[in-house]
C-alpha cells in the first residue's frame, strides 16, 4: 500500500527545497512510490518543528553530499532519532574554496573577471560532468544502500540543487523514470521559496546590486543544460544508462529489479 505523506512545504521553517519525488512516471507506466525518496537543502538549521515533521516521515537514511568545508560553514545536520546519517562528499573540500570565497567577498570587478561572458555557467557544466565521471563509487554506494535497506531516504547537499540533484537524477534513472520527468523535478529548485539564500559578506549596497546578482545567478540556478550535461556524459562514457549502471555503478540487472520493486508502485 502506498504510504500517505503529509503536506510538506508549509511545515518546514528552516529547510529549503524539500520535496517528495514520489509520483514521477517511469517509461514502462509505473510511478515512484510516495514516501520513499525525498530531497532537500541541508538540515543544519532545522527548527524543532522541522525535526518533528522530518521524524514523521519514517526516514531510514539521510544522505548528506556536502563536504567538510560546507559543514564548517553551515553546521552539521540535526540528528533525527533512529535515522542513519551517511556523509558522502561529492566535491573535495579544497576544490573551489578560493572561488567560493570570492563569490561571498569579491567586489564587482573581481566578479566580472571570474564569472562574466559565460564563465559562471561553464563552471557549473564542468562540475556536473566531473561529478558523473569521478564519483561513481559514491553513487554506487547510494544505489546499493537503497536496494538493501535505506528507504525511506532523504538526499541533500547545501542547496539541494546540484550534488543532490545529480544523485536524485541517478536514482531516478535507475528506476526507469522518464527523462523529461527527471528534468522537470530538477528545475523545481528554481522556485523562489526553494532557492539557496546567497551569502555575501560585504554590507555595501553594491554587494547585492542587479549586476552582481546577474553575475552569480548561474551558480545558484537549476538550468536544463547542467543536468543535460550529466545525461550526455553518461551517454558518451558508458553508451547509455544501462552501461552506466552496470559498468560504472556495479548495479546488476537483478539489483536494479530489486530497487524498482522497493521504490515503485
Amino acid at each position: 500500500m502506498t504510504q500517505q505523506v503529509p503536506s510538506t512545504e508549509p511545515q518546514l521553517e528552516a529547510v529549503r527545497n524539500f520535496r517528495d519525488v514520489g509520483g514521477l512516471p517511469t517509461v514502462d507506466g509505473r510511478r515512484v512510490r510516495r514516501g520513499v525518496l525525498f530531497r532537500s537543502g541541508h538540515l543544519a538549521h532545522a527548527t524543532a518543528a522541522d525535526a518533528v515533521f522530518l521524524s514523521s516521515l519514517g526516514l531510514h537514511t539521510v544522505f548528506d553530499f556536502r563536504n567538510a568545508a560546507d559543514q564548517r560553514l553551515e553546521g552539521p545536520d540535526i540528528e533525527l532519532p533512529g535515522v542513519r546519517n551517511v556523509n558522502l562528499p561529492l566535491t573535495d573540500p579544497a576544490h573551489g574554496a578560493e572561488f567560493w570565497t570570492m563569490i561571498r567577498e569579491g567586489d564587482l570587478d573581481q566578479l566580472r573577471t571570474l564569472l562574466a561572458d559565460g564563465r559562471a555557467a561553464n563552471r557549473m557544466v564542468e562540475s556536473y560532468r566531473t561529478i558523473v565521471l569521478e564519483r561513481t563509487a559514491e553513487h554506487s554506494r547510494v544505489l546499493h544502500a537503497l536496494t538493501e535497506d535505506s528507504v525511506p531516504a532523504l538526499m541533500h547537499c547545501a542547496a539541494g540543487k546540484d550534488r543532490a540533484g545529480i544523485s536524485v537524477a541517478v536514482t531516478l534513472l535507475a528506476l526507469g523514470v522518464e527523462r523529461e520527468a527527471i528534468l522537470a523535478d530538477y528545475l523545481e529548485s528554481n522556485a523562489k521559496h526553494r532557492r539557496y539564500q546567497v551569502r555575501r559578506s560585504s554590507k555595501a549596497p553594491s554587494a547585492h546590486s542587479p549586476e552582481v546578482m546577474e553575475l552569480i545567478s548561474p551558480l545558484f540556478d537549476a538550468r536544463a543544460e547542467y543536468l543535460t550535461t550529466a545525461f550526455d556524459t553518461i551517454e558518451a562514457t558508458w553508451g547509455g544508462v544501462d552501461g552506466y549502471l552496470e559498468q560504472g555503478l556495479k548495479l546488476t540487472p537483478e539489483l536494479r529489479d530489486r530497487l524498482r520493486q522497493r521504490m515503485l508502485d
